[in-house]
């Protein structure tokens, strides 16, 4: 039991770590740069494969 113990407890801090360095290394977001999270009526045209029809299959 104490094996599967120390091993979460090593994992936990593993990503504590992770997340501090990233925290540290990377500055706060702005929020008036970032695109909005949903862009319903936000004027911003939709684009990429989301939006874009479905290839027709071949008739034969």
């Amino acid at each position: 039991m104490t094996t599967k113990r120390s091993i979460a407890w090593a994992a936990i801090g593993f990503l504590v770590l992770v997340a501090g360095i990233d925290m540290a290394a990377s500055e706060a977001p702005n929020p008036y740069v970032q695109p909005p999270v949903l862009s319903w009526g936000s004027g911003q045209a939709p684009s990429g494969a989301m939006c874009a029809p479905a290839p027709r299959p071949n008739a034969r």
